[in-house]
């Protein structure tokens, strides 16, 4: 084995446990959800979401000594990804979450890719469509064609809740490709635009939520199992769960860091089948796989000479990460 080629190990240790870890806290965060939408409102659960996602990282940042953007701009950028990476995709998956498994959210979660790259073709020009790109494109809509079951007829409930999760996907692939155009020249961490993100969305479902569900429920009204799964999923799921992946960024690379999303749809099956006695029919896994081929194809994991390990290795990346998703 040549050195190029040879693994960093003290790197691997430094950054996988994390790794592993934060796939797992986003798997389980369609667990919880589907805990919450139990007793809450979908409009109403993320509004707590966000709101303990905001506190723990505005917590973050006073201990780093951060300070959030001032820029009158960024804000109004903020505005847009606030609305389509936190408050909607949130708010949709809550629903889908009514009326299908915890687990399938967890798949249709992996589909945010495929709708990144022709928004980012398209729209935003700032990704070029290559033959490798348009053949993952094509492999990954199939498997969503397959995860829905579509020769079995559309229709019911438990189609729509599919649609409402594909759609929470849609809005992620909304937000990043316009974050990456118009906030990926900002100075400011990631940390500091995350943060400010989450503030922002709180704003806006304090603003919607009442209008269109009534005023929340109190804290203390809920069962202790429905506010556990709240707390977690917003303190950790929304907010640490950042940090851990903004540490992965910095020591391996955004590349590498971002390929957690495989392992997300992993997690999310096992915990549901699990904690939940979930059950998928055999062509939703299915589907999955093909889904995931076509993210790999299209962003060139597959199908291309793998480069040095060092190449890319704590590379210096820009401040500006994903919307907080999941």
């Amino acid at each position: 084995m040549t050195r190029e080629i040879a693994p960093d190990l003290p790197a691997l240790r430094s950054w996988l446990p994390g790794f592993v870890a934060l796939a797992a806290i986003w798997g389980s965060s369609f667990l919880f959800i589907k805990v919450g939408v139990t007793e809450l409102h979908p409009l109403h659960l993320t509004l707590y979401r966000v709101g303990f996602g905001a506190l723990t990282l505005l917590g973050v940042l006073a201990v780093l000594r951060d300070r959030l953007p001032r820029d009158p701009r960024v804000w109004g950028h903020l505005t847009v990804i606030a609305a389509f990476g936190v408050a909607l995709p949130f708010t949709l998956f809550g629903y889908g979450e009514q009326r299908v498994e915890s687990m399938l959210a967890g798949i249709w979660n992996a589909t945010t890719p495929l709708v990144v790259l022709p928004l980012a073709v398209l729209v935003f020009r700032t990704e070029r469509l290559t033959a490798r790109g348009a053949l993952g494109l094509a492999l990954g809509f199939t498997g969503v064609l397959v995860v829905l079951g579509v020769w079995q007829g559309v229709g019911g409930a438990h189609f729509v809740g599919q649609l409402m999760c594909f759609g929470a996907a849609a809005c992620y692939g909304l937000a990043i490709p316009y974050q990456k155009k118009f906030v990926a020249g900002s100075t400011l961490s990631g940390l500091s635009l995350s943060a400010a993100q989450l503030v922002v969305a709180v704003g806006q479902l304090a603003i919607v939520s009442p209008m269109v569900a009534g005023a929340p429920p109190l804290p203390t009204a809920l069962s202790p199992r429905v506010l556990a799964a709240v707390l977690v999923l917003g303190a950790l799921g929304t907010g640490l769960a950042f940090v851990i992946h903004l540490r992965n960024i910095r020591i391996v690379g955004a590349s590498t860091a971002s390929t957690v999303t495989y392992l997300v749809p992993v997690f999310a099956v096992l915990i549901g089948a699990v904690v939940l006695d979930e059950r998928l029919t055999w062509h939703q896994p299915a589907g999955a796989l093909i889904v995931l081929l076509g993210v790999a194809v299209s962003q060139g994991l597959v199908g291309r000479r793998r480069r040095r390990v060092a190449q890319g290795a704590g590379t210096p990346t820009a401040p500006v990460v994903e919307p907080v998703t999941r």
